[in-house]
């Protein structure tokens, strides 16, 4: 199994945004070293639990610290740009890293109302074009007349470079038709809500057409990690995700409490219901125990690739549960 990694630069409690985009590097460096296949940088604005804002930017840095292992994004969020800029973002990235490089895009906002309103400057917003987004996207990309007359007197330079793959992102299902009809990558967020299924994927393979940016169709999933020595060591790193998941179902973002911070917090009988519920968005155990179900799940579902985001409080934990996941399944 393909394995690679998601990094949403989380800020946890005690640490700073500086400190977690210098461990973006880290990770990116261990992934290189390990044999990780991928790493992507997610992005999300206005949020003190989160750096990551500027995948680009950081996708930018991680490759040219790096050798091997493929850069991206995961994603960048279309609504906010334009088809022009993406794809010269893009062609640039691959210039300088040349078959490492992947354009991987999503349709949320990534934020809140008031940050989405800035991004677009107080415009109106367009929720419903982004899939003829990607398409204009993916055509300038490819040096190609699009279907958008506001584009075809244009070009996205640089010019004649080693294109990216392309990706599409989801977590309900709704983008795989669209992601096959554009002969894209897709990938899917189990870590969002679950909701993966034989269906979505069929749909998708259903709907591929090949393309530059990809000749078969091809799927990652991703997962919530947290892998420790021990069952018990799991557990204990594990629980201030699932309370950071806890106060974002309730609308509150926070920083990722310590471990000892997360087991002194007072839960309710419904908060432990809770919690023991979205443990099916977290996988947590040790190496065997973790490897064994993403095993499973990919025999069950057919997918080909699984992505790890790993966001434990601390960083050197972080990196034990990749090295420890990579010594298992690479």
């Amino acid at each position: 199994m393909k394995l690679s990694m998601l990094d949403q630069a989380p800020v946890s409690k005690g640490h700073s945004a500086i400190e977690a985009l210098q461990f973006a590097e880290r990770l990116a460096l261990l992934g290189d070293e390990l044999g990780f296949h991928r790493i992507w940088m997610a992005e999300h604005h206005s949020g003190p639990s989160v750096a990551s804002s500027a995948p680009e930017i950081t996708a930018a840095h991680l490759a040219a610290k790096t050798k091997r292992i493929r850069v991206g994004t995961g994603g960048v969020m279309m609504m906010h740009y334009s088809p022009l800029k993406l794809a010269e973002v893009f062609k640039t990235l691959s210039a300088f890293a040349p078959g490492r490089i992947d354009f991987g895009v999503g349709r949320a906002p990534g934020g809140d109302h008031l940050s989405i309103q800035a991004l677009a400057e107080g415009r109106p917003l367009m929720h419903n074009d982004q899939y003829d987004k990607l398409a204009t996207t993916l055509q300038l990309l490819n040096d190609q007349k699009t279907n958008d007359p506001l584009y075809n007197q244009v070009m996205a330079s640089p010019d004649h470079v080693h294109l990216p793959e392309a990706w599409l992102l989801g977590s309900t299902g709704n983008s795989a038709r669209q992601a096959g009809k554009h002969g894209v990558g897709y990938s899917f967020a189990q870590f969002f809500n679950g909701e993966m299924s034989k269906e979505i994927f069929e749909a998708y393979r259903h709907y591929f057409e090949p393309s530059y940016f990809m000749e078969k169709p091809y799927i990652n999933v991703t997962y919530a990690a947290t892998v420790a020595e021990t069952a018990d060591e799991a557990a204990f790193l594990a629980l201030p995700i699932d309370l950071s998941r806890l106060f974002l179902m309730r609308g509150q973002i926070r920083q990722t409490l310590s471990p000892e911070e997360a087991h002194a917090y007072p839960l309710t009988e419904m908060d432990k219901a809770l919690i023991e519920k979205n443990r099916k968005l977290h996988l947590v155990g040790t190496a065997q125990t973790v490897a064994r179900q993403l095993e499973q799940e990919q025999q069950e579902f057919g997918f080909d690739e699984a992505m790890i985001v790993s966001n434990q409080h601390d960083y050197e934990t972080r990196l034990t549960s990749y090295r420890l996941l990579a010594k298992e399944l690479i």
